[in-house]
């Protein structure tokens, strides 16, 4: 069966929030939307998002490492999402593996978002329906689009190709390929619910720094130094200009 995902290299995300502000503009126009805003600039911002990019700190001072790790609903091969659902508003696709939420059902009790252990659903507190990454589900089968284009929106915006998008079932598709290649994982498997979307881990590149690379061939301070110095006993600018 075929399973669309998203594969998220933390190698080289920079927490730009690209991702986050394409996917607000693209699925608060289209048929996800709306995705409301209330109080985006005061005290206590509330608004509703598909994508969240968490970033934090590793290691002990001063081996640490700054990790920027989005996050959005990670399309679940056995979702416990879908069977808590009362009204069954929540679904699996069969045809792409695609978890969505359908508004008409949904009465906004958020059993769904208790039953997901990564809080990837959100209430829409305009709608009051729970909302989640649809995986640009109306981006990705629009053929008025060029097939370059069919893909979510984060994906296309992410400078640094840090977001891949296929079928990970399909062993010769790039997905599968930088999963195997680059030793993907998901994230917290021991839930057994079996995340779709994948992430390939940070990996430590050698870097060799020579010395004559720590000092600056035009540093400031040498040409400086070249010039003549006053003598101890004489006044300076510190000594006569008030700053």
């Amino acid at each position: 069966m075929t399973q669309l995902a998203l594969v998220i290299d933390l190698n080289v995300c920079v927490g730009c929030h690209a991702c986050v502000t394409s996917c607000k503009e693209w699925n608060t126009s289209g048929t996800a939307g709306f995705m409301a805003d209330y109080n985006p600039y005061e005290k206590d911002p509330t608004g509703t998002f598909f994508n969240r990019v968490q970033t934090f700190e590793v290691g002990e001072f001063p081996n640490t490492q700054t990790v920027h790790f989005p996050k959005s609903c990670l399309h679940c091969e056995d979702p416990p999402c879908v069977p808590v659902c009362p009204t069954g508003a929540s679904y699996k696709r069969e045809e792409d593996g695609i978890v969505l939420v359908d508004y008409d059902k949904c009465i906004g009790c958020k059993y769904c978002s208790w039953a997901c252990p990564y809080g990837a659903r959100e209430l829409d507190e305009n709608q009051k329906v729970m909302k989640k990454c649809t995986l640009c589900v109306d981006r990705i089968y629009d053929e008025t689009l060029p097939e370059a284009e069919r893909k979510p929106a984060c994906v296309l915006a992410c400078p640094t190709n840090a977001r891949l998008f296929g079928d990970v079932n399909d062993p010769e598709s790039n997905v599968s390929e930088q999963i195997r290649d680059n030793g993907g994982y998901q994230l917290m498997p021991e839930w057994g619910t079996k995340p779709a979307n994948h992430y390939l881990p940070r990996r430590k590149s050698a870097i060799t720094i020579h010395k004559d690379e720590l000092t600056r061939v035009d540093n400031p301070l040498n040409k400086e130094r070249q010039l003549p110095m006053p003598d101890d006993d004489e006044q300076t600018l510190d000594d006569v200009m008030s700053w």
